[in-house]
C-alpha cells in the first residue's frame, strides 16, 4: 500500500477542494464573500467583487461554489460551526450550567465583536432564503437543548420547557449581541454578563416572590 499525499483532503462531495491548496484557495473565497457581502449587502454584492477581494478569477469561484445563495449558505454553515467551537471551548471548564451560561455570553459577545460581517451576513440571510437562516438556528438549538437536559438531570437547573427557554436564550443573546456588540459598546461585557446572571440565578421577582398589586 502507497503512502498517503500529505497534501490530499478528504473529498466530502461535488465541488470540494482535493488539495490543500484548493482547501486555502476556498476558504480565501469564503473570507472574500464575508466582507463583500458585509460591506456591500448581499444584493449589492456581485461574484466579480467577491473574486476581485479574493484575488481569483470568477472561473476559480465557480470550481467551488455554484452561485451567490450557495456561498452565503456555507458562510452561514461556517459561522455556525465557528460559533459553536468557540463557546464549548470556553465553557469546558464552567462548573455548572448557570456559569457556562455565563461564560457562553461573554464567548458570544466577543465573537460577534470580532467577526462583525459574519453576523451582518446571517441577518441577512433571513431575507434570502429562510431555510438558511432556520438551519443556523435550528443546528444551535438542537446542541443546547441537549446541554439543557443534562444540567436538568443533574439538578443544576430547575425542571421546564427546555425548548421554549433554548428559544428565549438565543433569542436574548441575539438582541444582546446586535445592540452592545455591533451597534453601541457603550455597555462593558462584564456589565452585561454580572446583569444576565442575576437574571439568570435570581429572575425578576422581588426577594424571590411574585408580588401582586
Amino acid at each position: 500500500m502507497s503512502a498517503p499525499n500529505a497534501n490530499a483532503i478528504v473529498d466530502p462531495g461535488p465541488g470540494a477542494p482535493k488539495t490543500a491548496r484548493g482547501a486555502r484557495t476556498r476558504a480565501r473565497i469564503l473570507k472574500a464573500a464575508e466582507a463583500t457581502f458585509g460591506t456591500l449587502g448581499y444584493h449589492r454584492a456581485g461574484i466579480s467583487d467577491i473574486t476581485r477581494d479574493a484575488g481569483v478569477a470568477q472561473g476559480t469561484f465557480y470550481n467551488y461554489f455554484a452561485g451567490k445563495e450557495e456561498i452565503l449558505r456555507e458562510l452561514v454553515r461556517d459561522m455556525g460551526h465557528q460559533v459553536r467551537a468557540r463557546l464549548a471551548a470556553e465553557v469546558v471548564n464552567a462548573r455548572d450550567r448557570l456559569e457556562a451560561e455565563e461564560k457562553g455570553l461573554r464567548a458570544f459577545l466577543e465573537y460577534l465583536h470580532d467577526n462583525p460581517f459574519l453576523y451582518r451576513v446571517l441577518q441577512e440571510a433571513q431575507f434570502v432564503d429562510e431555510s438558511i437562516y432556520r438551519e443556523y438556528y435550528e443546528a444551535f438549538g438542537r446542541g443546547y437543548l441537549r446541554m439543557l437536559a443534562d444540567a436538568t438531570r443533574k439538578g443544576e437547573i430547575r425542571s421546564g420547557n427546555n425548548e421554549v427557554r433554548v428559544w428565549a436564550l438565543m433569542g436574548m443573546s441575539n438582541f444582546l449581541g446586535l445592540r452592545y456588540a455591533l451597534w453601541e459598546d457603550d455597555v462593558s461585557f462584564d456589565e452585561i454578563v454580572t446583569t444576565i446572571s442575576d437574571l439568570f440565578r435570581h429572575g425578576l421577582a422581588i426577594d424571590g416572590l411574585d408580588r401582586k398589586p
